[in-house]
């Protein structure tokens, strides 16, 4: 049978768009939920790398450094068919996901803190604010605004690692497109991932775009970022 025309291909990829969208719905639902999960093991995470001490800094280094030197595809192969943590592939991709993305916002978190100059927390301290007192409200708040660009960055990240997701059948936005022409009903391989390639662009550019605006809008004048 001769391949089927160019116009036929597009139309094919027009016709199955709402598949698409769907998956795209999945992809963006994962990347907020691993971000999120990031966010609040991270944050703590970078907190007690600054400030912590003993064994439990220790046990926080060791576990980041595990997590950050470990693929991200065996994390989740590991957690889905060795650990089996859920049967659901979405909740299993947001563990994986999440952890991954913790131990590297821990990172953006520890540079943050570190860059707010300690003698502000020994001003705190001197006004007769205590050591925990000082850090909640002089250094994270600075902390946190310092470190949206490298948030950023995290966030692309992870929205395109959730593409990984397709070795454990998640209906995310990757796997919905290989599926579409898997399946034999078309020749559209190159206008299907043509669609999703623009689809994750688009997803980019806008989160992008949005966290430049929060990023200036929030910035410390004169201040340094993390």
């Amino acid at each position: 049978m001769p391949p089927l025309p160019l116009q036929s291909d597009w139309a094919f990829v027009a016709g199955n768009l709402d598949l698409l969208l769907a998956g795209t719905g999945v992809t963006v639902g994962l990347t907020a939920a691993s971000i999120l999960l990031g966010f609040l093991l991270g944050f703590p995470a970078g907190a007690v790398e600054v400030y912590g001490r003993g064994p439990l800094k220790r046990a926080v280094e060791t576990a980041g450094v595990v997590l950050r030197g470990t693929p991200l595809l065996v994390i989740i192969i590991l957690l889905f068919f060795g650990l089996s943590v859920s049967s659901s592939a979405f909740v299993t991709a947001t563990i994986a996901l999440g952890l991954r993305s913790a131990a590297y916002q821990s990172q953006i978190f520890r540079g943050a803190l570190q860059s707010v100059d300690e003698g502000q927390l020994e001003a705190a301290r001197a006004i007769g604010m205590g050591r925990l007192q000082a850090i909640r409200g002089v250094v994270v708040p600075q902390a946190l605004r310092r470190s949206v660009p490298g948030f950023q960055n995290e966030f692309t990240i992870v929205l395109k690692d959730t593409s990984i997701a397709i070795v454990i059948g998640l209906g995310e936005l990757l796997t919905v497109g290989q599926n579409l022409y898997q399946g034999g009903q078309s020749t559209a391989a190159l206008e299907i991932f043509l669609t999703v390639s623009l689809i994750y662009f688009v997803l980019t550019f806008v989160t992008n775009r949005s966290l430049d605006y929060i990023d200036d809008h929030f910035s410390i004048p004169g201040g340094e970022r993390a």
